[in-house]
This record gives structure tokens, sequence and C-alpha cells, in this order.
């Protein structure tokens, strides 16, 4: 049997809950995932089906958006965070994981967290959902890449300010960085011999050292390093040159070297359709690329797409991953 995603709920007085209920009306004849949080955040006329076991969920697709009941308490206000979900919001995240790890979902797909709502209720201690994520995994260090069908990019440095990236941009993490998008390509996009495009940090790639030293001391013997060892990839190139669709069409996965180098782009390119996926854990992780929305939370109006799009990454993957 074709095992099924888990969705974490997210934050329930945002989005998530309404676009759980889109996402399933728009893909229950194509795949089945199910919802871990409290029935009764949904919108009230959105079908369901409580759910006692993963398994139970393909099954109930057709009836109703599948839903891993846990009773958070009290009720939610679309648009307003309350402190008492937000230790529910965290152990439905880890419920997802553990599902996961233990081989009764093919993946986890997480809805948008409030990271100060989860800090002010339950002392969460982490940067973001990522973060927790490894935390859970147990592993070291994740990657974090930005997925659409026109372009696959990842941030080596993420989120700090501009004014650290040059100092948190060490030939380890850089490596680092390349090595796991390297082993997802293959692992979780089923592409055999991978092509990676590598951004230099300054303008013009630092035009041979007049715009910065970055690229000759830091970026190109790392790259090349790569390339000695066989692995195709060409950089430091200039990140303005990068992402048009003649540039795109010669590489897999490009690499960025800080947060808007690598989320400008892909924005621009297909918003709706951007999805988030983590590299290097030991499980398949999507989630949209947006946050809570809570200014629209409760309206109806949300647009489902990178859910959708997150989900559908989702199953893909695992396919390609023959995570069943």
């Amino acid at each position: 049997m074709t095992l099924p995603i888990a969705l974490s709920c997210g934050e329930p007085a945002g989005v998530g809950p309404e676009l759980a209920g889109k996402a399933w009306d728009a893909l229950r004849d194509t795949l089945s995932f199910f919802l871990i949080g409290d029935k009764d955040h949904l919108p009230g006329t959105l079908p369901h089906v409580v759910i006692s076991d993963p398994s139970e969920a393909p099954a109930a697709m057709a009836r109703g958006l599948p839903v891993l009941h846990r009773d958070f308490g009290p009720a939610v206000t679309p648009g307003a965070a309350n402190p008492a979900h937000a230790r529910h919001v965290m152990d439905a995240i880890r419920e997802g994981v553990a599902l996961t790890m233990a081989g009764k979902a093919a993946a986890i797909c997480t809805a948008p967290i409030h990271k100060k709502a989860l800090q002010d209720g339950a002392g969460f201690p982490f940067p973001g959902h990522t973060e927790y994520l490894a935390h859970l995994a147990g592993v070291e260090r994740v990657v974090m890449m930005l997925a659409s069908d026109q372009l696959r990019v990842v941030p080596a440095t993420i989120h700090i300010p501009l004014s650290e990236v040059p100092a948190t941009l060490t030939p380890d993490l850089l490596r680092s960085v390349i090595e796991i998008t390297h082993q997802g390509l293959i692992d979780r996009f089923g592409i055999a011999d991978p092509v990676i495009f590598v951004a230099g940090l300054n303008p013009h790639a630092g035009e041979g050292g007049k715009m910065g030293q970055e690229e000759i001391d830091l970026i190109a013997p790392v790259v090349q390093g790569f390339h000695d060892d066989g692995m195709r990839i060409a950089g430091p190139l200039p990140a303005d040159t990068m992402f048009h669709a003649a540039a795109r069409a010669r590489y897999d996965a490009a690499i960025a070297m800080y947060h808007d180098q690598a989320l400008i782009p892909i924005k621009t390119l297909d918003f709706d359709r951007g999805v988030n996926v983590t590299l290097g854990l030991p499980f398949i992780r999507t989630s949209p690329d947006h946050g809570t929305a809570f200014d629209i939370a409760g309206q109806g109006i949300a647009n489902p797409t990178s859910l959708i799009e997150a989900l559908k990454l989702a199953r893909k993957m695992a396919d390609e991953s023959g995570t069943a």
C-alpha cells in the first residue's frame, strides 16, 4: 500500500486549517495525506474523517480530510495566536516526524508555524521549523532548498543579517551545503549525476578581486575541490546572470550565498508554487513557502497553491526515494 503523507497543522490561528481543506479538495483523487491537529479548528463546512492510524487515510480521502485528531484545548480565533496552543503545535510536528521515521507516513509536510507564538507559549528554543526538525532527527546540519518546476536554489546562509554573511560563510559550511545538496538531488529527486552552479558573494563574482576576495579565497577553492573529485559543478558565477531561462536550463540546482540571493529569483519566477524542502534529514520534509498570514486567516481567501505543490512534491520525492 502507498503510504500517506503526514501534514502537521502548523499555527491553528493562521491559514493552515483552511489550506488543509482546500488541498484535500484539490488532491483527494490524486494522493493521500492526513492532518495532525485539532478537528475543531477546521472550517465548519469542511468534510473530514477522524482516523486513529495513518493506514486509514487512503480510504478516508474519498469522504473527507483525514484527521489524526488531537485536542488542543481552547477554541481558535483566526488571526490571534493562543499561547495555550503552542505545545500542541510542537507536538504535532514531533508526531509527524515520528510517524514518518517509523515508516507509517511517506513524508512530512509542515503547515506554517508562528515562531513568536511558540516562543511565548512553549519556550520554543529553535530559530525556526527547520532547526526543530533537525533536532528531532538528531542531525547536526541540514540544508534549505526552495524548489519549483522552474528552479531549485539553496542559500548557504539563511536567517542572519547581511553584515554577518562573510564571516559565517566558511569553507566547511560551503562544502557541507554542497555535499548535502548534491546527495539530496540524487536521493530525493532521482537525478543520478546532478549539475550544480555556485554563485559568487560579491557583484560580478568579485570581478577578479576588484569587488571582494571571497570568491578567490573561499568559494573557488571549495568548488575546485569538488570538481577535481568528479562532481559536475561550476562557480563562483555572477549571481545576476545565473537565473535567466537559458542559464537555469544548464543546472539542476543553484547554490546562493545568502537568503535574498536565493529567494528573490524563485519568488519572482514562481511565487505561488515555490516549495521549501529540507535536505539532510533521514526523512522527506516539504513545506509551503509562505507564513501564517494572520491578516487573512479565517476569511476563506488564502491561496492553497503552495501547500498543494508541497504535498505533490513530497509524494514525488517519496516515489523517487522508494519510500512508498
